[in-house]
C-alpha cells in the first residue's frame, strides 16, 4: 500500500511517500502501526483531530476499513481562500 504524506506531516516523517505492508484492518489501526516506528511518526499522528486522510483519493474517516485499498494520504485540514 502507499502512503503519502502532505505538509506538516511529510516535515515530521520527513518523507514524501513510502510503500508499507500492513495488516491493518481500519485506518485507526494503520495510523496505530506506523506511530509505532518511532517519535517522528508519532509526532505526526500524536493528534488525529488535526490529521485528514484520504483513501484512493477520497476523503474518509479513520474508522475507516483498508480491504482493496492502495492508496492513503494523510494531510492537514484545508482551508479555502
Amino acid at each position: 500500500m502507499d502512503i503519502l504524506y502532505f505538509a506538516w506531516v511529510r516535515e515530521r516523517i520527513g518523507l514524501p511517500k513510502e510503500k508499507v505492508e500492513t495488516t491493518a484492518a481500519n485506518v485507526r489501526d494503520l495510523v496505530a502501526e506506523l506511530s509505532a516506528r518511532g517519535p517522528r511518526y508519532a509526532a505526526a499522528f500524536a493528534d488525529l483531530s488535526a490529521l485528514r486522510v484520504a483513501l484512493d483519493q477520497d476523503l474518509s474517516d479513520f474508522d475507516a476499513p483498508l480491504e482493496g485499498v492502495r492508496e492513503v494520504a494523510f494531510f492537514p485540514p484545508m482551508t479555502g481562500g
